[in-house]
């Protein structure tokens, strides 16, 4: 079988999101054939090269979201007037809220690029910028659509042509993605777009994961500085993409209840839907796993990235609480990357609420809070991190699938974590859940733990045997196997052409003449 694999800013570059899931999916299915279709964001991300790839990767396409592009090329009055209809029904669909002016701008805009070439100078030209106001001045567009200024609509326009320039690929005659015999794209969003496209032309299925909803993390990913209109503007497009993505694949496999929840609120058709939770490498904590007295029985632990959104500033003032009740309490902050403000601001908070403290007038002082970092001398691999004490916090206020978290599972360890995102889906009883900004609730399930270490150590065992039957690589691998096969099967019914799966012997793309027999040959001449 051959699988197209579409990625936006992760696998196959060494650095970027679904990396890992995807590496792991690849490898574990050597049997099939993969072909790679990534999207990079960033320069730096490029110049950090790539993962190695099994040899049963057939194929790698690239394109840069993140660099300036224009192909030269001018077009015929025909044509401007052509990408005018589509571009203009494309944004009326974005403004007022239109699911089918949107899908019908897109594929017109799309087929225009099949037949024409590339779209990159007609996507910023003087024509979609006033395509943009005229859409943002008509009746049905929102308050803030309508303020929309000139610098907006400059900024807006370079964003869309970035979000479509899967348009303007030549990724789809064969031997492309019209050719391969599933598409799978490793998140919603613009690394769908491409198989949207292979689904619309030439029918291949289209398969959509989702571990964290991509939509959610646009609206997360704004940065206050954005101009409101601008701002309007990208989550109007993307709520629309996600609809028509979520509408066409022909299966959605989130990575969780919460990530499916998302989808069904955006359209997802509920019989589509199939959870497949991410499949983790269980034996990298297998050591402190089966050890469950390691680890100082008086140390939480925290691990992750220390950004706002996991809230340390609550975790700190949760255990200045219980520092008053358990004064032997130590908390050991392991930080997998960091903001480096927000980092300062956790430093300055935890040095005001723990003076460095002393035995005696001639010891020198210590703090009970340590930050560090996973790779440093004391945690060289995250499970040691794990393994330094007995019950790990989780402090977020927002979260997807909480890797932390299923990583603590794996090494039987007790977890206090606060109720977001898929945290109790994840835990599903084996620790204990408290309200999100809410130190009383957090310290009070810590102490829980800390002074009851039989309950702490029954949690830990029940949350490892949870973690090794859910969130495994050989049920995420076999997950997939399964569905491969089955939209395999299901394909050939909407396969403009009606190809047959298996109709053709795998051995007719190998080089050389191995499908007609040399006698046959020589009979003939």
């Amino acid at each position: 079988m051959r699988i197209g694999l579409l990625t936006e800013g992760g696998y196959p570059y060494a650095t970027g999101e679904a990396r890992l899931w995807c590496d792991r999916l690849v490898r574990g299915l050597p049997q099939h054939e993969f072909e790679l279709y990534a999207l990079s964001r960033s320069a730096e991300q490029e110049e950090r090269g790539r993962v190695p790839l099994p040899d049963h990767v057939t194929r790698v396409r690239t394109a840069p979201l993140w660099a300036p592009v224009d192909d030269g090329r001018s077009y015929s009055r025909r044509e401007r007037r052509r990408f005018a209809d589509c571009f203009t029904t494309l944004v009326r669909g974005i403004c007022a809220g239109g699911a089918e002016p949107f899908a019908t701008g897109l594929y017109g805009l799309a087929e225009l690029a099949r037949d024409q070439g590339g779209l990159y100078a007609a996507l910023r030209s003087e024509t979609a910028v006033r395509a943009v106001e005229s859409a943002c001045r008509a009746p049905g567009a929102s308050r803030a659509l309508q303020a929309a200024q000139v610098p907006d609509l400059l900024a807006f326009v370079d964003e869309l042509e970035r979000r479509l320039r899967p348009l303007s690929l030549d990724w789809y005659e064969e031997p492309g993605l019209g050719a391969v015999d599933v598409c799978h794209a490793g998140a919603g969003g613009v690394a769908a777009l491409p198989g949207l496209l292979a689904k619309r032309f030439f029918g291949v299925p289209l398969l959509v994961t989702e571990y964290g909803v991509r939509l959610r993390a646009q609206y997360l990913e704004h940065s206050p500085e954005e101009r409101p209109a601008v701002r309007a503007l990208l989550a109007a497009f993307h709520i629309r993409l996600a609809s028509e993505i979520y509408a066409r694949a022909d299966l959605l496999t989130p990575g969780n209840a919460h990530a499916r929840r998302w989808q069904e609120r955006c359209g997802a058709p509920r019989a589509r839907l199939r959870t497949v939770y991410p499949g983790m490498e269980a034996d990298r904590f297998a050591t402190v796993g089966e050890d469950p007295a390691c680890g100082d029985p008086d140390t939480l632990v925290w691990v992750g990235r220390i950004e706002p959104a996991k809230d340390l500033i609550a975790l700190l003032h949760a255990f200045a609480e219980v520092r008053r009740a358990e004064p032997q309490t130590r908390l050991r902050i392991f930080a997998t990357t960091v903001e480096p403000g927000y980092l300062a601001d956790c430093r300055s908070l935890a040095a005001q609420l723990f003076p460095d403290e002393a035995a005696d007038a001639v010891t020198v002082g210590e703090s009970p809070v340590t930050f560090e970092e996973v790779g440093g001398p004391e945690a060289p691999l995250p499970a040691d991190a794990y393994g330094a004490g007995r019950v790990i916090v989780l402090s977020s206020v927002i979260e997807g699938f909480p890797i932390t978290l299923a990583e603590a599972m794996f090494c039987g360890r007790a977890t206090v974590s606060t109720d977001v995102g898929a945290v109790r889906e994840v835990i599903g009883g084996t620790g204990l859940v408290v309200p999100p900004r809410n130190p009383r609730a957090l310290a009070d399930a810590c102490l829980a733990l800390l002074r009851d270490p039989e309950r702490a150590q029954r949690l830990g065992a029940a949350a490892r045997a949870r973690a090794q039957e859910l969130f495994t690589v050989e049920q995420n691998v076999r997950a997939f196997q399964e569905i491969y096969l089955d939209l395999l099967a299901r394909g050939s019914t909407v396969r403009p052409d009606g190809e047959v799966p298996f109709a053709q012997p795998a051995e007719a793309r190998v080089p050389g003449h191995w499908t007609t027999p040399t006698w046959a040959s020589e009979a003939t001449a």
